[in-house]
């Protein structure tokens, strides 16, 4: 298998993405292809406080300071994936925004599943996984106006497209995955981005009236329930047994002492099924 579908330019790999876009694909002048950035969700989220549309996309051919949730670094080498963040606007208050995560991890199994031919799960809360590997991770943002209400929500995902698994670090080879991997064939990376921004645009469009479609479709997705889990908060460790992800996007869990709790995405980390976490 010769993994890579590689583009001699950026303004190639925009025209090929743009290509594949639907024509009635709204945002299609709002899309920034750059060779390089440090991040493109902190890029975008400058460009927010600028005044930046609905729909604006950044998407790096590299990133050299990728971050994740909780801190964590995002490796982004170059030309073997997809960075790329988009920048929406919905018209509400933040609390009616919880399951954004959620919504833009069920939208990332649609794409991939669409551009590369395979079905992957979702490992509450943010990353999409094949087997027990990881695929993609998703990172959302969001920062609110005077009034308190959401003025502007980015999400950010970046999805391992091209690696040959010698290609990742031996540290993470054993944990890490790529759809070229996955799927065992050359994977173009404009497919992918495209099918990425056609799902974007749909979950959007549903944001606020789709929530209970969407809910049941990550639950189907979500390999973390019916798990053992432990759940890190405050340099303490709980384990207990992950039920279900509620309403608001956050996982339910029932601990060793009997009770049951709702642990949110932005307090906990969860570990005991992936080596990766």
């Amino acid at each position: 298998m010769s993994p890579r579908k590689c583009y001699p330019t950026l303004t190639d790999m925009k025209q090929a993405i743009l290509a594949n876009l639907s024509p009635a694909y709204p945002w299609k002048d709002r899309l920034f292809v750059y060779p390089e950035l440090d991040s493109t969700n902190t890029r975008l989220k400058s460009m927010a406080s600028q005044g930046a549309p609905q729909g604006t996309v950044l998407i790096a051919d590299r990133q050299t300071g990728g971050r994740g949730r909780l801190g964590r670094t995002f490796l982004s080498p170059a030309g073997v994936g997809v960075y790329l963040s988009i920048l929406l606007r919905p018209d509400c208050r933040p609390m009616e925004l919880m399951h954004l995560t959620c919504a833009a991890a069920a939208a990332m199994c649609r794409a991939l599943e669409s551009a590369a031919g395979i079905r992957p799960g979702i490992k509450w809360t943010n990353d999409l996984v094949w087997g027990k590997r990881k695929l993609a991770g998703i990172l959302t943002e969001m920062g609110l106006n005077a009034a308190g209400n959401v003025d502007w929500a980015i999400v950010g995902i970046g999805v391992n497209c091209c690696q040959a698994e010698a290609d990742f670090d031996p540290e993470i080879r054993d944990k890490a995955c790529s759809l070229a991997m996955a799927a065992g064939h050359e994977i173009d990376r404009a497919r992918v981005a495209a099918a990425m921004l056609e799902a974007l645009r749909e979950m959007d469009a549903s944001l606020l009236t789709g929530k209970e479609e969407m809910l049941r479709f990550y639950r189907a997705r979500c390999v973390t329930l019916g798990k053992e889990v432990s759940i890190v908060k405050g340099g303490e460790v709980h384990h207990g047994k992950a039920l279900d992800v509620d309403e608001e996007g956050a996982l339910v869990v029932r601990f060793s002492d009997g009770h049951t709790e709702s642990v949110s995405s932005g307090e906990v980390s969860v570990r005991g099924m992936y080596g990766y976490l």
